[in-house]
Formats: C-alpha cells, structure tokens, sequence
C-alpha cells in the first residue's frame, strides 16, 4: 500500500514591490544614472556639451589656421625682402617684445574692461592688421620698416587679446569643465597649425603672398563675429567688469597678488626650469637624430610626427581632469625629465621613437594641468593681470631658453644636453619638494591651531 501523498503547500507569491514615490527613480536605475554622470562629468570633451563652447571651438579652429597660414608667409616675405635669416628671427622677436615688456599692462586692460567686448575689439584690430598688410603686399608696397611696425602693432593688440581669449573660453563652461575646455584648446591650437601651415603653400602657390594674410584677416572677422553671440556662464556673467580706466597702480596690484600666492611662484619655477631645458626638442632631437644617431630629414620626421601625436594624446587624457594641482605638475615634469635622460642615452633611432610619444604626452598633461591652474586659482578679479604677468615671464624664458640650450650643446653635445637638462629639472623639482616638506614640518610643528570660528591658516603649497 503506497504512503498518502504528501500536502502540497502553495509557493510564496513574492510581496509586491512598493511604489515608487513620484518624482524617484528605483534604487537600480537611480545607481545607473549617477553612474552615467560620473562618466560624463569625466568625459574628455564634456565643455562641448555647451553650445556656445562649440561655436568658440570652431571660430578657433578657423582663426588659427589663419595665424600660423600668415606667420608662415611672414617668413618667407622677409627672407624676400632681406635673403637673411637673422632678420626672420629680428621680426619674430619684435613681435615678442611688447608680450614681454607690456604683458602686465595688458592683462591689467583685461581685468579692467568686459571680457567679451575686449575680445572682440582685439580680434578686429588684428583683423584690420591683416588687410593692411594684405593690401601692402598685393600692391608691393610692403618695406621691411613697414613689416617691422605691422608685427610691433601685433604683438601689442596680443598682449590684451591672448588673455582675453584664453578667460572668455573658461566662462564659457562650468568651472568643473575648464580643465577640459583648455585641453580641447590645445587639441584646436595643433590642429590649426598643421591645416595653416598647409594651406599657406597653396596660397602662395595659387593666389600669391597677399591672400595669406586676407584668409587670416578674414579668420579674425570669423571670430569677432561669433563672440557677441556667446553666452557666459552665470558665474562669469556675474563677475563681468564694469569699464574701468587702467593705470600703473592695477598693473602693480596683479604682479603683487602673483609674487604672493606660492602656488603661481611655484608653477612659474617648474616651467621657467622644464621650457629651458626640457621642451626644445625641435632643437636637441634634431642634432640628436642628424649627428649621433646619423640619421636624416626622413628619420627626424618620423621623430616629430611621433611627438605631435603624443602631444595630442596627452591633450586628449588631459581633458579628464577636473581639479590639477602644482603637485600634479611637477610630477609630470619630472616624468618628462626622466623620460628625456633616457632618450640622451638612446644608443639606436628606435628607442628614441619609442621615447619621444610619452615625452610629449606628459609635457601636454603638464601643460594642460598648469594653465588651468593658472586661469583658476586667482579670484576672477585677478586672472587678467595674472595672465599678463605670466605672458611677461614666459616670453622672457621663451627667448632666452634657446640661445642658452644652444650653448650647453656646444659645450655637452646633443645627449648631454638632454641628460643635463633632464638631471636640472628632476634635481629642481625635488628640491623644491623636499623645501616644501621642511615647511610643512615646521608649521605643523610649531603653528598653533585655529581658534574657534578663526579662518585656518592656509596649506602650504604642494610640488615645488
């Protein structure tokens, strides 16, 4: 006799889920969204999610590629008009000389008056530039007296426009997006060259010198047209100046607030130290390549195209940062040192190859990483005049840094230079670093606590 069968108990019905509150999303989904946001706020080129960001980009794009189409010409007008060489390297430092000697003045004008009128004025003078040289050219007036002025007025209009430009493309994003907003400007910049330089053979092949200088002065008159459509963000719009007479006094005001804020002092340092001997690589890899590693102009191409991509590269990886550091700088520059002492040992054309794009990754990372510091850590009120005094400086160690590079070759070669130089910068970087840990230890140990409600004393500054 088989056994009864056994009772069948019903299955548990799983409880319904409750409903959901409106307006909230599931738990799951609200996880997924908040996922996705933490990818898009690390996206590389998020500033672009903002339309008046794309209509900067792309006026950029066009007014670069008429700069470096002109400049380009400009070269060779003056080898024309001279057959000399040292008189092209004259007018490039013409150009140069008032960003070194104004640069404070500018970037006074630039806290002093409305970001984007000043952009605006700016790029239509240098338009107007352009179509007066255009016209000298096309009716063979141009002189080198003449050509010599046309680049003073350049680089006057530049040493206000430079700043101007670089802060109204930060007040077009969030502030957490600046960082990639500067690296997708570093992207443009390289990418204009190459079209500019390209497009100025055809010009001058086709429709002569003089339509160089149209295309560029028509590129301005791009740009101007676009500015007074973009929209500023609350935060920029907000802290818009007033017009405001500059004097003396503003101008000394920003190099007092420069020299005071250790971190614009140490970022100054790291690049004075990695310009000079570390990013003249057009100059040391070209003797490297042609003198020890008996190369030529084909094997030093190859050279250059890899440090292009890895430039842009490093752009691209830069445009995921949201708040760098001068402690992130340094290690970057420092990298790059290390980096650069290895290619001075290279015994073969190979392992510099495989050199060379890490270099210049790490020199766009670092480059990214200290211009958006230098255009956020100021107050707003401030960042014109801090540009100006970094247009100052950097001009000073941009035409000072190749003469004396070139001296150290003469005296170490190609791979001392690079070894030295690379041994200059790692040393400076600790060194700055292990003064920086020596100050921290003595505020730590000796600084008395805050008393309540008293604002803290502020952190020593990292990387230096």
């Amino acid at each position: 006799m088989k056994p009864a069968p056994a009772p069948r108990v019903p299955r548990p019905r799983p409880a319904p889920e409750a409903p959901t509150a409106p307006g909230r999303r599931p738990t799951v989904g609200r996880r997924a969204d908040q996922r996705a946001d933490r990818r898009a706020d690390r996206a590389v080129w998020r500033c672009l999610r903002h339309r008046s960001m794309r209509w900067w980009s792309a006026a950029n794009l066009v007014s670069n590629a008429g700069t470096w189409m002109q400049l380009t010409v400009q070269n060779l007008l003056v080898l024309q008009l001279t057959g000399s060489a040292a008189a092209t390297g004259l007018s490039l430092t013409v150009q140069a000389a008032p960003g070194l000697l104004l640069g404070l003045a500018g970037g006074a004008a630039v806290d002093a008056w409305p970001r984007k009128l000043t952009a605006a004025v700016s790029q239509a003078v240098l338009g107007a530039v352009a179509f007066v040289t255009a016209a000298l050219v096309a009716f063979d007036l141009l002189t080198m007296p003449l050509l010599m002025v046309l680049a003073a007025v350049t680089g006057l209009v530049a040493t206000v426009d430079g700043p101007a430009c670089a802060l109204l493309g930060n007040d077009l994003v969030r502030a957490e997006d600046v960082p990639s907003s500067i690296a997708l400007g570093s992207v443009v910049h390289s990418t204009g060259r190459l079209v500019g330089v390209a497009l100025a053979g055809v010009a001058v092949a086709t429709l002569g010198d003089a339509a160089a200088y149209a295309a560029n002065g028509l590129s301005f008159l791009f740009v101007t047209a676009v500015i007074p459509f973009l929209r500023l963000q609350p935060r920029a719009e907000a802290a818009d100046p007033e017009p405001v007479a500059v004097d003396a006094g503003r101008a000394r005001d920003g190099l007092s607030f420069f020299m005071s804020r250790p971190r614009l002092v140490a970022l100054t340092a790291i690049t004075a130290v990695s310009a000079v001997f570390g990013r003249n690589y057009s100059l040391t890899l070209a003797v490297l390549v042609t003198g020890p590693l008996a190369g030529g102009a084909e094997e030093f191409g190859t050279v250059s195209t890899m440090l292009a991509a890895g430039g842009i590269a490093g752009a691209v990886l830069a445009g995921r940062m949201r708040q760098p550091s001068v402690r992130l700088v340094a290690a970057l520059a420092a990298a790059g040192a290390v980096l650069q002492i290895a290619a001075g040992f290279s015994p073969d054309l190979l392992l510099l190859v495989l050199l060379v794009a890490p270099m210049a990754v790490v020199e766009s990372m670092s480059d990214t990483a200290g211009t958006t510091v230098l255009q956020t850590d100021p107050p707003p009120h401030m960042r014109g005049r801090v540009l100006g005094v970094w247009r100052s400086v950097s001009t000073a160690w941009g035409l000072a840094g190749p003469p004396l590079l070139g001296l150290l070759m003469e005296w170490a070669g190609a791979r001392g230079a690079l070894v030295i130089g690379g041994l200059v910068i790692a040393g400076s970087i600790g060194a700055g670093a292990l003064h920086q840990g020596r100050r921290a230890s003595r505020v730590v140990a000796t600084g008395p606590l805050p008393a309540a409600g008293q604002a803290p004393v502020e952190e020593p500054t990292p990387a230096a």
